[in-house]
């Protein structure tokens, strides 16, 4: 790989926002130290790591990385034999040993992630050191006093010594003539000695040893004589202090050292996966996806820009496919178009995969793996005059071209710059030609009108564009391929104020085979944005459609579960009216055996019992204007009460009283009512007594009898039904229109072959119900439905 061309892409400037995830100096090291890989099984290893880190990471929301000191220095020291680690590289250890444990919990939580299973194999446990080292040292660099015994009982007489000193040196400052005491003096410590301040001309008369004086030399730190033996055995104990807290840290490093190896692979591994949670985080971070490594020709999904990412800048993502048969993309369009950029996304996409961090694209993402990388990008001029560029850019190129192959991606920003326009052109020409030959991945960008026109089938050359609105003179920073991009060199002046006259010699000035391609290029732009605004409303109207299907597919589901829910309860009713009829059947069978025991002829009979049905039928039926007339109150509701069935239903006697129902007879047959169905008798004066009928139906003592109700309807289907089931419906349909009085019954047969058609006619014309019959107008059914008109 060119590590100019790294230079110039700003590799290490993505790495320093990726390292900015990681949580230790150590991670963040690790990150600074990658670089692309040239081999394709160690990229997909790479890769394959970070998206398990990542998978490790969706799982656990709250789960965070021990932290873990950087123990390199202390674990190189256990390799040499006799050292004696510093209380501050134990506590060091300590916190590998912890850290270790702990992310060796958490992964064996997570044994299906391979490479994590792998990694976890190389930590370190070892809760036997790891508690020693706890209950030895603390953070700060000190011997706890629970080192040992010992160390606690010196540590003791040490403590008594030092105040033995002090509480001495105290009483005989309190001593010192006040001539030479020093104001607010107090017991003090120098070179390791506790002293006391006195004026130097106190220092013959307090007698001792002098160990410092003040920066004027007014005052001296006199150690007196008398305790200078309290102040020997202090130091007898500090001695005995070192030499315990010596060998405890040489016996706690000697059981430190046997592990340094394991050691040093427990803290690589820790390292190793800070630094795969810092690449997971920033994938997240960026919405990218593990791009498919190797195999194919370049193809980027949603790209952008890792550093615009990082800025927060709502970068446009683009869309890079190339076919097996093209290579070098040549991108044209103005200046501040946002072709710079690009190319730069294209690097650092490629790099970063190559890399094991994973770029900031879309799935789909195919990225070939590249074994140099080669970039001439911006200006690296030294002096400022055009030699200078020129030649930079040649150097630069001049490297290209001596390394690159087909395993190479070539990135040149703008070349030919820097020299006479044609001969830039021209030099242009031939370094996009050569890398075409030579089956390089390259991305060109150039503003000059004749490259615009290299593009051929078959030459592996394609044109490409970024976007650029011409109206507000302002990129968009689409990425399209296939067709050039307009300079917008004249309108970009024209738009700045520049004189009309001076553009309009311009214009005379340009090429006309380049001004033809701009009008067409503007004819497209055009076009495209015409078709773009038809997609757009059509994108609308398919959302606005999926929504209405939507809301359609829960009507109808409401639909059917109402349907299951009436059926369900029309099969209940249907069965309960069934029961109900034949227990009134076999009470009217019973009455009928009765009277024609008693010699009553069988044709009197069977017109009482008709008459006694039809009766009953009436009673129950629900006249229109019921609503109008008061209910019976209770005093009405009494045996023997002469009431009606509804306003103007059925005469009858009230026989019996019961909680919620009431017993009439009406004409012989006695019915179980609800009292709000009843009315006094006198609401309808003009009804005939019914009564009078009991002279030739007799005295019928039944059980109650109650019809089924006929639901009327303007509109009967018929079809998927045999005949005589259709005849049967019709006739009940006939039935329940002529009692609701409805004018006009739509019939739905359908045409088939004619045959339920031809059935319904001759139902509907010996029907004497029926005033007319006819098929329906075209638009409403036409021969498949007959409209019967009621008298």
């Amino acid at each position: 790989m060119s590590n100019r061309a790294l230079q110039v892409l700003e590799f290490a400037g993505v790495l320093e926002y990726v390292a900015g995830f990681a949580s230790s100096d150590a991670g963040r090291q690790a990150v600074f130290a990658l670089e692309p890989s040239a081999d394709p099984e160690t990229v997909q290893a790479r890769l394959t790591t970070v998206d398990e880190a990542g998978r490790f990471l969706t799982a656990r929301e709250a789960w965070t990385l021990p932290g873990f000191p950087d123990a390199r220095q202390a674990i190189r020291r256990l390799g040499v034999e006799g050292s004696v680690l510093s209380p501050q590289e134990l506590h060091a250890v300590g916190g590998v040993l912890a850290a270790g444990r702990a992310l060796l919990g958490s992964l064996n939580e997570a044994a299906e992630l391979r490479t994590l299973a792998a990694l976890a194999s190389r930590l370190l446990a070892a809760r036997g050191i790891e508690t020693a080292v706890v209950r030895t040292v603390d953070a700060e660099g000190t011997v706890l006093d629970g080192a040992s015994s010992e160390l606690q009982r010196i540590r003791t007489r040490l403590s008594g010594a030092h105040n033995r000193v002090v509480a001495h040196l105290e009483r005989f400052l309190d001593g010192v003539d006040g001539r030479y005491r020093v104001p607010g003096a107090s017991v003090t410590i120098r070179e390791g000695r506790y002293v006391i301040p006195v004026r130097r001309e106190g220092k013959r008369s307090v007698g001792g040893y002098v160990h410092d004086e003040s920066a004027s030399g007014a005052t001296v730190f006199v150690e007196p004589s008398s305790a200078i033996e309290l102040m020997n055995g202090v130091r007898e104990l500090e001695r005995a202090e070192a030499r315990e807290v010596l060998r405890i840290l040489r016996k706690l490093t000697d059981s430190c050292r046997p592990l340094s190896a394991e050691l040093a692979r427990s803290l690589a591994a820790l390292t190793e996966m800070d630094r795969r949670v810092a690449l997971a985080r920033v994938a997240e971070r960026w919405n990218g996806s593990v791009p498919e490594v190797g195999g194919g020709p370049l193809r980027i999904r949603g790209g952008r820009h890792p550093l615009l990412v990082a800025s927060g800048i709502d970068a446009v993502p683009f869309d890079l496919d190339l076919d097996p048969d093209e290579r070098v993309v040549l991108v044209t369009g103005p200046n501040t178009g946002g072709k710079t950029v690009f190319l730069k996304a294209v690097g650092l996409i490629t790099s970063l995969a190559q890399s094991g961090v994973i770029p900031p694209v879309a799935p789909g993402t195919r990225l070939p793996v590249f074994r140099g990388i080669f970039a001439d990008v911006g200006d690296e001029q030294s002096i400022s005059d055009s030699l200078s560029t020129f030649s930079a850019h040649l150097r630069n190129l001049q490297e290209i071209l001596r390394d690159a192959d087909a395993t190479s991606l070539v990135l040149v920003d703008e070349p030919g710059t820097g020299t006479d326009p044609k001969e830039g052109e021209a030099l242009a020409r031939a370094l996009i030609e050569t890398l075409a030959e030579r089956r390089c991945t390259a991305v060109v960008t150039s503003h000059l009108g004749g490259l615009k026109r290299l593009a051929a089938p078959n030459n592996r050359i394609v044109n490409a564009s970024l976007h650029f609105d011409g109206e507000r003179l302002a990129p968009t920073y689409r990425f399209s391929k296939g067709r050039p991009g307009r300079s917008y060199g004249l309108a970009i002046a024209r738009g700045l104020g520049f004189p009309q006259d001076v553009l309009d010699r311009a214009e005379r000035y340009r090429d006309r085979a380049d001004a033809r391609l701009d009008d067409l290029l503007e004819s497209l732009e055009e076009k495209e944005r015409r078709v773009a605004r038809v997609l757009a409303e059509l994108d609308g109207e398919r959302k606005r459609l999926t929504t209405l299907d939507a809301k359609l597919g829960e009507r109808e589901e409401d639909l059917r579960r109402v349907e299951r829910e009436r059926t369900a309860r029309a099969r209940t009713d249907a069965r309960r009216l069934l029961l109900d009829a034949r227990r009134e059947v076999e009470s009217v069978i019973t009455v009928l055996r009765k009277r024609a025991g008693a010699g009553d002829s069988l044709r009197e009979l069977s017109r009482a019992a008709r008459r006694t049905v039809e009766e009953a039928a009436r009673a129950l039926q629900e006249p229109p204007a019921a609503a109008s007339v008061p209910p019976a109150d209770e005093a009405v509701l009494t045996e023997g009460a002469r009431v009606r069935i509804g306003a103007a239903g059925a005469l009858g006697e009230i026989v019996a009283v019961e909680a919620e129902r009431v017993v009439v007879n009406v004409g012989g047959v006695r019915m179980s009512v609800a009292p709000g169905r009843l009315v006094p008798a006198g609401a309808a004066p003009g009804e005939r007594d019914v009564q009078s009928d009991a002279r030739t139906s007799g005295s019928v003592a039944g059980g109650s009898w109650t019809a089924p109700d006929i639901e009327p309807v303007t509109e009967l289907d018929l079809r998927g039904l045999r005949v005589d089931e259709a005849e049967l419906s019709l006739a009940r349909a006939l039935d329940a229109a002529a009692v609701a009085d409805i004018g006009e019954l739509r019939v739905i047969h359908g045409k088939g072959t004619g045959a339920l058609r031809a059935r319904v006619a001759l139902v509907l014309e010996r029907d004497p119900r029926v005033e007319a019959f006819e098929s329906a107008r075209p638009a409403e059914g036409g021969y498949g439905v007959t409209v019967a008109r009621m008298r």
